[in-house]
């Protein structure tokens, strides 16, 4: 355990931010009485570059600094925020936030300071700030040449590299004060590739809570090799048969449907609300029993991991689905109290400026017992998915559209001809409960994945391994 909390007290203090403008602004934003009352600091800065055409075209830099304040009066909650640090700009914030959440109750009074240790796990071996841009520029041209070099067809190379720090202190009317320092790094690398009349472009990209150290000589050529592999799987590349088949996912990024067509419906809010198809399935089997379902904020290093979520919980590794029966929710503070259960470390927030909401942090399933070869050698005549683009998803019914950009038609067991802008069509329960096979090979993705909700995006990562999907809708086409 190291406890950031100091450091992060001490930043912040450059901008005037002391114990008594704390114990100020929580007064005020207590002012009608408070169930939950909350201070969010935060300070970020970022630098993006991009590359093409083999010019530097963009060069980025940005710095955010601000405070937002809840307070939570029963079902009431009053949000306010300010880019201005200064006390009277805080108080007005938290004056602002208690008249929203007004529910005509006495003061609440500011307990005594409570701090806690937090686990670090995004050491950093030199902070981004500390990082010229004369050390990225090499890297990006680095990985252009790269690219090139790797096939004579690729016509247009595309790169980007984007890497921050935030610094956030929480500081809560129940006395808790946890301060945390998040880094971020997202490398992206996009090739088009031509051959004779044909035209395709491919994509790769990597992510995570780390410094440049994430930036192996491996994962490096992985950036590039991914990218260039996927365009020229593309050019040789059909559209698969319409209809219903079986549907292997590949280990890795096949997480997305996971995340989107059932991790979101084990959101505590959408449950608690009944908007949920899961909100009345507690304690039911829901899948079969080797799938086993996570939500883990304590990968170290990975994109989605938290050492204090954005309530200043601690975090944790939390079993959703285990041996098939549903377990649990992703609790925010709200959810938890309304549940009479402890809070999971799931109350995230795009910035400053949001309140906070339960979410995913990295969702993945268990591996299973049996081998990748051998679920692809089951299949007769089905559709192997290794890399998905976007998707929709309908949280109350949880009827979802996902498209897959790459993939392989399986026919006797075997991956025969690559097929391309394949379309899967179903429902994220009758998915789930359609896995009947499920790899030893769980894979969390590197990519930079970002999770919509609410207007909100935040970071997160996710993971599977490979599975069998009895039956799925196929589209083919683009």
């Amino acid at each position: 355990m190291q406890d950031l909390t100091p450091s992060v007290e001490a930043h912040f203090a450059g901008f005037g931010v002391d114990d008594d403008l704390v114990r100020a602004a929580l007064a005020a934003a207590t002012t009608h009485g408070a169930d939950f009352a909350e201070l969010f600091f935060q300070h970020s800065t970022s630098t993006s570059i991009g590359l093409s055409d083999r010019l530097i075209n963009r060069v980025h830099t940005s710095v955010d600094l601000g405070v937002g304040v809840r307070v939570v009066i029963g079902d009431q909650v009053g949000y306010a925020y300010t880019e201005d640090l200064e006390l009277n700009s805080v108080l007005r914030a938290a004056a602002t936030a208690s008249e929203i959440a007004r529910g005509g109750g006495a003061p609440h009074p500011v307990s005594v300071l409570r701090r806690f240790p937090i686990p670090n796990l995004y050491p950093v071996s030199r902070s981004w700030g500390d990082v010229e841009i004369g050390e990225r520029l090499p890297l990006v041209r680095a990985w252009e040449q790269r690219a090139f070099d790797l096939d004579a067809r690729v016509r247009k190379v595309q790169v980007s590299l984007s890497d921050g720090t935030s610094q956030v202190y929480i500081a809560r009317a129940d006395g808790v004060r946890v301060g945390d320092v998040r880094p971020m790094t997202t490398a992206y690398l996009s090739v088009t590739v031509e051959d004779g009349d044909k035209k395709e472009s491919g994509s790769y990209n990597v992510a995570g809570r780390t410094g440049m150290e994430l930036y192996t000589p491996e994962r490096q050529e992985r950036l590039a090799k991914e990218a260039v592999h996927r365009a020229m799987q593309a050019l040789d590349a059909g559209s698969p048969p319409a209809g219903e088949m079986p549907v292997v996912m590949a280990a890795g990024s096949s997480g997305i449907l996971l995340h989107e067509a059932i991790g979101h419906g084990l959101e505590a809010d959408f449950n608690r609300k009944g908007i949920s198809i899961f909100a009345d399935k507690m304690g039911q089997s829901i899948a079969h029993d080797t799938v086993t379902i996570v939500d883990d904020a304590t990968i170290p290093g990975s994109r989605g991991a938290l050492n204090v979520d954005d309530e200043g919980n601690a975090t944790e590794r939390t079993t959703l689905v285990q041996n098939g029966v549903l377990k649990g929710y992703l609790h925010d503070q709200i959810s938890a109290k309304q549940y009479g259960v402890a809070p999971t470390g799931s109350g995230r927030r795009q910035s400053f400026r949001h309140p906070p909401l339960p979410r995913m942090r990295a969702t993945y399933m268990e591996a299973g017992p049996h081998d990748p070869a051998a679920i692809i050698a089951s299949v007769d005549r089905g559709i192997y998915c290794d890399s998905f683009s976007n998707g929709q998803v309908q949280i109350g019914g949880g009827d979802f559209a996902f498209f897959v950009r790459y993939g392989w038609m399986i026919e006797g067991g075997k991956l025969t001809r690559p097929v391309k802008d394949v379309n899967l069509i179903g429902n994220g329960p009758k998915v789930l409960a359609a896995i009947d096979m499920v790899g030893n090979d769980l894979e969390i993705d590197e990519g930079g994945w970002t999770c919509g909700k609410d207007g909100q995006g935040v970071a997160v990562s996710q993971g599977m391994p490979t599975v069998r999907v009895q039956k799925l809708s196929v589209g083919g086409g683009r």
